[in-house]
């Protein structure tokens, strides 16, 4: 017997129309659905008319259940997984079981869709070239204060998720930590009271501070920028020919010295000629 496929399918983080037509497709064509919350789940398969069998499939429950779900695929059955909202595996159940069928060479077809933490970094306003997600933070404060001081000198934007009962004092770490660095809290992403507090993290924490707190929350610290030394012309040209003495070519030893400098690559191009056209 062929066995069947997992879909893994991204579910709106919030608004319920944040869905795509292939998850929709792939509801519909599932022989059953496994949900970290069916209650959850039901109401998007009610708002779309979808009516399956659906396994409670959660984080306490993933290992005792994985079996089960191995053999229903296994059977030929197709199997959609979804998380509460998002993308299931991000901070949700699922890893353990994608990981599984992918050993039992079961076919996973992973559909792209809603993520909170791509929505609230290109909503931030902070640095998207580069950035490193964390999931939750340990509770304890010790352990908070380890992970965020490992991350001290990351240079891409930070991304984690916090409880809203928790996320004061978080900020009061990072307040430790990070000092006057720029962070931005995104909350309730894609429903009616979203919001992006942005700013310095004594300045959020201050507006934060005089409100009750509520929702789903991301915190995102900016990265640590790059120190750029202020160089005189006198060091730019002792750098060039100390650079090229050691058999760098000058092409490699400009891009070097204006990665360094607080200076632009013309300037020292343009003091490499100078120097080497004499």
């Amino acid at each position: 017997m062929k066995p069947g496929r997992l879909y893994i399918c991204p579910t709106p983080i919030g608004n319920l129309e944040d869905i795509t037509l292939r998850t929709l497709n792939a509801l519909r064509l599932a022989d059953i659905i496994i949900a970290e919350d069916t209650r959850e789940i039901r109401k998007l398969l009610d708002k779309y008319l979808i009516k399956k069998q659906v396994i409670s499939y959660y984080k306490e429950k993933e290992r005792e259940k994985l079996k089960t779900i191995i053999g229903l695929i296994e059977e030929g059955k197709n199997l959609a997984l979804v998380s509460d909202r998002g993308t299931p595996g991000l901070s949700d159940p699922g890893s353990i079981l994608i990981r599984s069928c992918i050993e039992e060479k079961i076919e996973v077809v992973a559909l792209p869709g809603p993520t909170s933490i791509i929505t609230a970094l290109i909503g931030s306003g902070l640095p998207t070239e580069k950035f490193i997600f964390i999931g939750f933070l340990p509770k304890k404060k010790k352990q908070k204060q380890e992970v965020l001081s490992n991350l001290l000198r990351e240079e891409g934007t930070i991304i984690l998720f916090e409880s809203p009962f928790r996320l004061l004092s978080t900020l009061g770490v990072l307040k430790e930590i990070y000092g006057e660095r720029e962070i931005v809290v995104a909350r309730e992403l894609t429903k009616k009271h979203e919001e992006f507090i942005r700013g310095k993290i004594d300045e959020v924490f201050s507006r934060l501070s005089k409100k009750k707190i509520k929702g789903e929350i991301i915190v995102l610290i900016k990265g640590l920028e790059e120190e750029r030394i202020e160089i005189s012309e006198k060091e730019i040209k002792e750098s060039l020919l100390n650079l090229v003495s050691k058999g760098i070519s000058k092409k490699e030893a400009v891009k070097f010295v204006t990665s360094q400098a607080n200076i632009s690559k013309r300037t020292v191009f343009e003091i490499a000629e100078r120097i080497f056209l004499k």
